[in-house]
């Protein structure tokens, strides 16, 4: 049985309810909205109001979003830039969440997670010792000459792996 269709202004509630929980990224609001299938015109209204409201605000979600997720799941700035573009947010907000990212503490997330990895690899020759935190670092998103800077840290501090 077919759903009923939702009006602009119900969509618009549940939207505003939604957003009011927590930050929301335009794209995915609009997915939903297209899913309950609303008209490209309605959805783009009912977007307009979130915004108008301030329910709604893509560079709020984009320094929340790097924020959380930097401190939270240990990622880097190349790993949240991709997923933060992969819901629309414009360049220019992931810049400026960017600028607020304290580099000390950046290092640190890094420092700490290479760490962790570094417990985990028994046997390794210290090439593919390097070469496993390497993988590992890029795969959370972590910028490469960062990464090297980090590894050499723990390099020195574990007597030169």
């Amino acid at each position: 049985m077919p759903r009923k269709p939702i009006t602009p202004d119900n969509a618009y509630l549940r939207l505003a309810a939604l957003c009011a929980r927590g930050e929301q990224a335009e794209g995915d609001l609009r997915k939903k909205l297209h899913s309950w299938g609303l008209s490209p015109s309605d959805a783009d209204s009912v977007i307009a109001r979130l915004k108008q409201e301030r329910y709604l605000d893509n560079e709020r979600y984009a320094r929340a979003y790097c924020r959380d997720k930097l401190r939270f799941n240990g990622w880097g700035r190349i790993k949240i830039a991709f997923m933060l573009r992969g819901k629309g947010i414009e360049q220019e907000f992931i810049d400026n969440a960017f600028s607020e990212i304290d580099e000390e503490q950046y290092a640190a997330i890094l420092d700490d997670a290479l760490a962790a990895k570094a417990k985990t690899l028994n046997d390794k020759s210290p090439e593919q010792f390097r070469a496993s935190l390497l993988r590992f670092a890029s795969s959370r998103g972590f910028e490469p000459s960062i990464i090297f800077a980090a590894i050499e840290r723990l390099s020195s501090l574990a007597g030169g792996v």
